[in-house]
């Protein structure tokens, strides 16, 4: 039987966390497979679209604890194809954006198995967008960084840095951490007022809300008890959105009336 067993790894994104926010592809993908190997994922519903007889194995990283090394997860994924066929690598978001899909890959295809990536809705743009956040807008900002809070030496990404001297949105990805610090740099640059938005479990039914300045927003998350995980948004177009307008609105008015 194991001679006619072709290895194939398929590298799907299951979008932000509504699991109605996985692809089409990314369904059918997972219809398929033999084996998936899986993220902390935001919902685990999106498991329910591979067969019940399918292997599930859990690979994912929470903030300090790793259930499996990089390394070992990329011997998991050839072992399980060339064992079983057909493998669907499924990883939170887009596995392309901060979700080191590029080296699981090579590292399969270094073995001759055939790969395929199925893009995932980004929770760069779909958790802002939950909040009607468009991180791009007309007038207000023509462009967005995308930038890991957290580098693989566990320090704040020296991107920042450089995106608080430009007029972009930025939207910062497992960052809470590190929240002091990406204060501090923009209120370096004289952003103190610029509007900031923390979507907590975004496009969940666990989503939670804080919003406010550069210099206000550390004791919002307090207040808000907010926590990873967690997307840090910084940017005019934060109070251009029609749900949090009517904070900006009385924000400001409190202001002008000190």
């Amino acid at each position: 039987m194991h001679n006619t067993i072709k290895p194939k790894v398929t590298l799907v994104g299951a979008g932000p966390g509504d699991p109605e926010l996985l692809t089409l592809k990314g369904a059918k993908a997972l219809a398929e497979a033999n084996v998936v190997l899986y993220d902390a994922l935001a919902n685990d519903e999106i498991l329910d679209h591979a067969p019940k007889n399918a292997i599930r194995i859990f690979v994912g990283k929470r903030i300090g604890d790793h259930v499996y090394s990089q390394d070992q997860i990329n011997q998991l994924i050839v072992d399980n194809a060339l064992t079983y066929g057909n493998v669907v690598r499924l990883k939170g978001g887009d596995p392309f954006v901060f979700g080191r899909g590029s080296e699981e890959i090579e590292f399969a295809e270094s073995f001759g198995i055939e790969t395929a990536v199925i893009p995932g809705i980004s929770s760069v743009v779909a958790v802002p967008a939950s909040q009607g956040i468009s991180i791009t807008k007309r007038g207000v900002s023509e462009s967005f960084w995308a930038i890991t809070g957290t580098t693989s030496d566990r320090r704040l990404s020296a991107d920042v840095a450089l995106a608080a001297q430009s007029s972009a949105t930025v939207v910062i990805l497992m960052g809470m951490h590190k929240l002091p610090q990406i204060v501090e740099l923009f209120q370096h640059e004289k952003k103190g007022d610029l509007p900031v938005a923390i979507i907590q479990n975004g496009t969940t039914a666990e989503e939670k809300v804080g919003v406010g300045t550069v210099d206000s927003i550390i004791e919002i998350v307090k207040q808000r008890n907010l926590s990873s995980p967690a997307i840090i948004v910084l940017g005019e177009v934060v109070k251009e959105s029609h749900k949090l307008k009517g904070f900006y609105e009385e924000f400001l008015s409190k202001e002008i009336s000190r």
